[in-house]
């Protein structure tokens, strides 16, 4: 916490010592004081106070508690400054009242006395600057924490293979002479993806109904590249609207069962991707030989990762032997 004052803290201050000296001149005015007290007793009182904050947002809190906690110093200066300040203010006050010297106080009461009144005068308003500086540390932390989430998951969505684009080359490469219409719609579906990482390469989260576009031409340059081996599902239980999920986060899940299984005698990998009422869980049977394919990201824990910055609720693998799940928590923005 930075401790030292702004200009908001001495508008505060300003505000507070102006209350203090009209309550004080009405008091003053219902007990029948004399003027001298009023010129003494009031500017005394502020000025001890403020000297009071001063030392100890400028020296004490910042030597003995941020430097170093040392609890014993600070609570000892404290006093000291308390009683010194204090008992200056009671002097002055009882000079003022043209009170009789041989009643004044031993030391020990006076210093009682001192700490007693600087106390009453300077605790509020020194709560309240204290508040103040602690609420706007708070949001201070909040934004930091805010920016660096929004950095590491910008960060995150950058973590992209460089093989992908490579192989979706060599894809097109093969189809251009064999299959040239199928080349064409390849390289549609090939742009409108490049298309969509462009648009959403800094969203932390999109809507559902735009990921299942994404994931439906992600899922045919699979299907092209790697012909019969995997077959996709996509099934839609609720409605999209208004339902966001990680931006990428189907990709990673459709990459990720590529990347763990191998079609194998001609039997084909079969994926669903379930839409339901607050989840959308993907399921895929397994193989015991792994994808060549590199990896499109950086997988599972990628996605984790990206959902514990994003939301209280957390992603779910559920490995049945022949079957792979993958339940991630569909997120409502608040309005």
């Amino acid at each position: 916490m930075n401790t030292r004052l702004n200009k908001t803290d001495y508008s505060v201050l300003v505000i507070v010592y102006f209350i203090f000296i009209l309550l004080n001149c009405i008091s003053y005015y219902k007990v029948g004081n004399e003027l001298i007290e009023y010129l003494v007793d009031i500017p005394s009182a502020i000025i001890t106070s403020f000297c009071i904050i001063l030392l100890f947002m400028y020296w004490v809190i910042p030597n003995f508690l941020i430097k170093r906690t040392d609890y014993f110093s600070l609570t000892f200066f404290g006093l000291i400054i308390l009683s010194f300040f204090g008992s200056l203010d009671y002097t002055l006050e009882f000079w003022s009242g043209s009170n009789d010297w041989n009643k004044f106080p031993k030391w020990y009461d006076l210093i009682l006395n001192g700490i007693f009144d600087s106390t009453y005068d300077t605790g509020f308003v020194f709560g309240l600057i204290l508040a103040k500086k602690f609420y706007e540390s708070q949001i201070k932390i909040s934004n930091i924490q805010k920016e660096q989430k929004e950095n590491e998951l910008k960060f995150l969505r950058s973590q992209l293979n460089p093989h992908f684009l490579f192989n979706n080359l060599n894809t097109l490469d093969a189809l251009i002479d064999d299959k040239p219409n199928k080349a064409k719609e390849y390289i549609n579906r090939l742009s409108l993806v490049y298309r969509y990482l462009i648009k959403t390469k800094d969203a932390e989260v999109m809507e559902l109904k735009e990921e299942i576009n994404f994931a439906e031409n992600y899922i045919f340059l699979i299907k092209t590249r790697f012909e019969n081996d995997y077959e996709f599902e996509i099934i839609k239980n609720i409605s999209l609207s208004d339902k966001f999920v990680p931006t990428g986060a189907i990709q990673i899940l459709v990459e990720n069962v590529v990347k763990h299984n191998k079609s194998q005698n001609n039997k084909q990998i079969m994926t669903t991707i379930c839409i339901n009422d607050g989840w959308l869980i993907v399921t895929n049977t397994k193989s015991k030989i792994k994808s060549s394919d590199e990896s499109f990201g950086t997988g599972l824990d990628n996605l984790k990762t990206r959902y514990s910055l994003l939301s209280d609720d957390k992603v779910k693998i559920i490995d049945m032997g022949e079957r792979f799940e993958v339940f991630i928590p569909i997120i409502k923005l608040s309005s």
